[in-house]
């Protein structure tokens, strides 16, 4: 598996694993930070995935499923790290959807700091 591939597949996780803590909050606050992620992921991932030059091949779910509400700002900087140690291409076009990718995951870290 590349790691064009297993980026997809994390991300496409992410979006479940966010819809799932977006059901089960009980903080207003996180409930609409938490849409905005899930909402903006995908044309994010389109883009990428269309921008990149091979094919995506289907790549099993990451198996990090958390079921805990209050671990989501631990589930979005493992995240980041995770992002940080992947070799990703490095084109231009392709990194600047990566930094887009990378900018919402610390803005819903930010909202998630909000009452």
């Amino acid at each position: 598996m590349s790691s064009v591939d297993a980026f997809i597949a994390m991300l496409m996780n992410s979006r479940t694993q966010t819809h799932y803590f977006h059901l089960n909050t009980n903080s207003y606050a996180q409930h609409k930070a938490l849409e905005k992620y899930y909402t903006g992921i995908v044309p994010l991932i389109d883009a990428y995935s269309e921008t990149y030059t091979k094919k995506v091949k289907p790549t099993p779910m990451n198996k990090r499923f958390m079921k805990t509400p209050t671990k989501i700002s631990a589930y979005f900087k493992d995240m980041l790290q995770r992002i940080k140690k992947m070799k990703l291409p490095t084109d231009s076009h392709m990194k600047a959807i990566e930094d887009d990718i990378v900018a919402l995951i610390h803005k819903t870290l930010y909202m998630l700091k909000l009452k």
